[in-house]
């Protein structure tokens, strides 16, 4: 399964002139892409399919939906402490 999580972002910084920030999912932290959001701000919550930040959300809805992956039991799945997922070299709007 491959679903569009929620996340907070907690870190926002360029890499090889890329917008790249560090995105918490209930307490797992990855490095996700960030061109396609040019304006989203540390403390903001986005979704993030596959690496990049794809849309704004508002903070109840991003818990709400957290909660909802628990409850079915596939957060982990979808999010797992596993690897880094290497990114595409570029990452461009």
């Amino acid at each position: 399964m491959c679903l569009a999580v929620p996340g907070k972002v907690i870190e926002i910084y360029e890499a090889n002139a890329t917008r790249m920030g560090k995105v918490d999912f209930d307490g797992i932290k990855k490095e996700i892409c960030l061109a396609y959001l040019p304006d989203i701000q540390v403390g903001d919550y986005t979704i993030v399919h596959v690496g990049f930040a794809i849309q704004k959300l508002d903070e109840k809805s991003a818990l709400e939906t957290l909660q909802t992956f628990r409850d079915m039991g596939i957060l982990e799945e979808e999010i797992g402490e596993g690897p880094e997922p290497q990114l595409m070299p570029v990452c461009q709007t």
